[in-house]
């Protein structure tokens, strides 16, 4: 074969240079490597952002003065029917609905309803009779001395009491007093040495947002802790007369009843006491019952082994915004009194059904909750001036408060107000949707039909309610009636005060004026 001369020379040239590159690349190489030197690689991404606090520390420091309660009972013998699954309601009638729904309220089993109880059971024993588990919950060290607070409804059922430390030792306890109405008690180890306790906090400086830990015995599992933040503040879901609960978002199970959340401080701002769960589980809504509440009965609890509140001595409900049109109010705030019990406090000072309460010492009373919380908070015998609105203006009333009584019995009318059948012809209120006739004893007028399709219907009067006012003003026969809604028009008033009886109790409601 034949090259031409200019071709290879071409060709050879271009075979060198690319030769003398190889040679320079391996040069380098081998210098790098040579010398250990590294290629230069890319940074790992990094964000600059605000990091959540870290809890450790409090943790550290309370976990201690936290325990674990489990309670026993002695109970009598029961028959052994060979069934494990009695669950302590061996009395009741064989109807799986009625087991199945006594054992939901108690808390046992799948919740299938909205459950506020947080009550936490232990494992039944139908042994012979001696001390059974019934209850097992959380509570947390308040003095050096071995005083603990926890629920009531951990320990209302026990009769021996046991509490896990945090490292695990198990104490003996004595019950040293209990007040259902806030869900506390206090119990107490003697010996065990020093205990590390905390305090309670200023929960009024509490902000809804602020970061909370829980620390308690979810589920029997030992000390847990969980984090969170207030969500709201005054709730009340009817768990007694003095609702005022924080409600936090931090996990709260059956067996934290009676355990503490804290601050970042590490200061008690309230006692984990109820959840809001329809599957029994936590759903991030739970109440707690405020330090200030607390505090307060815990000391009562520590010195008297119970609490002693005031008392007025009064039946009271909510002012709507039409009862506070008939009054007259320029705002739906107060106490509508309905009625003044007659061995009351409040009756003997001169408080009347048909009275607002307003104010207690100079502070405004928004609602009835908040009458009761205002009243319950002072020592049986102190003088209180109460406000009310009477006749459409303000007055003070001075009274003496009593002793709240130890159950919640509702003052009952005289035996002359209930009513038979009535015998006398009834008249219509064609206005009102009412049709009355005159009660046997002459006092006012009992209602025998109500149009469905009336306010009165609206507002809840029924047959057999008594109307016994309208106004304050008293009423015996259908002219009362017409007066005083005429009166009422006259003054330019929308609507009036009805004062109804109704089983021994008395309500008031608010109806418009009849255009008729």
């Amino acid at each position: 074969m034949n090259i031409a001369p200019n071709s290879y020379s071409g060709t050879r040239k271009r075979l060198m240079a690319a030769v003398a590159s190889l040679a320079v690349v391996g040069a380098v190489g081998a210098g790098m490597l040579a010398t250990g030197t590294a290629p230069v690689l890319a940074d790992a991404v990094r964000v600059e952002a605000p990091q959540v606090p870290s809890f450790a520390d409090v943790v550290e420091h309370v976990s201690p003065a936290v325990v674990s309660v489990k309670v026993k009972a002695k109970v009598q013998p029961t028959a052994d029917d060979g069934s494990d699954d009695q669950d302590g309601f061996d009395n009741l009638p064989d109807n799986p609905q009625l087991r199945r729904f006594f054992k939901e309220f108690r808390g046992f089993g799948d919740q299938g309803g909205q459950q506020f109880g947080m009550r936490p059971f232990g494992h039944r024993n139908h042994g012979n009779g001696g001390p059974r588990p019934v209850a097992q919950g959380s509570g947390f060290f308040i003095s050096e001395d071995g005083y603990l607070v926890t629920n009531n409804h951990v320990v209302s059922e026990g009769s021996d009491f046991t509490v896990v430390t945090n490292d695990g030792k198990e104490l003996d306890a004595k019950l040293i007093g209990t007040d259902p109405r806030t869900d506390l008690a206090v119990l107490k180890v003697d010996g065990g040495g020093k205990f590390t306790y905390v305090d309670f906090a200023d929960d009024s400086k509490i902000r809804i947002g602020d970061w909370v830990v829980a620390v308690g015995n979810p589920f029997g599992l030992g000390g847990t802790v969980t984090a969170g933040i207030v969500s709201a503040r005054g709730r009340d879901i009817g768990a007694g007369p003095y609702d005022d609960f924080i409600q936090i978002d931090a996990s709260v199970n059956r067996g934290n009843s009676g355990g503490p959340t804290f601050n970042l401080n590490g200061q008690v701002i309230g006692i984990n006491t109820a959840i809001f769960s329809p599957s029994g589980g936590s759903v991030g809504i739970a109440f707690d019952i405020p330090a200030s509440t607390a505090k307060q009965v815990v000391e009562d609890l520590m010195k008297n082994g119970s609490v002693q509140r005031g008392w007025l001595g009064v039946e009271i409900q909510p002012v709507t915004s039409d009862i506070a049109e008939s009054l007259g109010l320029k705002s739906d705030k107060g106490a509508l009194v309905s009625s003044a019990q007659d061995a009351g406090p409040g009756k003997k000072a001169g408080i009347v059904a048909g009275d607002v309460i307003t104010q207690v010492d100079g502070k405004d009373v928004a609602s009835p909750k908040e009458l009761a919380r205002v009243i319950g908070a002072y020592q049986p015998g102190k003088s209180v001036d109460v406000t009310v609105w009477r006749n459409g203006k303000n007055e003070t009333v001075k009274v003496d408060l009593g002793t709240l009584p130890s159950s919640d019995k509702q003052a009952s009318n005289d035996d002359n107000n209930k009513q038979s059948a009535p015998a006398a012809k009834a008249d219509t209120l064609s206005d009102l949707g009412l049709t009355v006739t005159k009660s046997e004893n002459g006092k006012g007028l009992v209602v025998t039909d109500v149009d469905p399709e009336s306010d009165a219907a609206d507002r809840g009067i029924q047959p057999g309610d008594v109307i016994t006012s309208i106004n304050s003003n008293e009423v015996n026969t259908t002219d009362d009636v017409s007066k005083a809604m005429t009166d009422a028009a006259k003054a330019g008033r929308k609507a009036v005060l009805m004062q109804i009886t109704r089983d021994d109790s008395n309500r008031f409601v608010a109806l418009p004026v009849g255009k008729g």
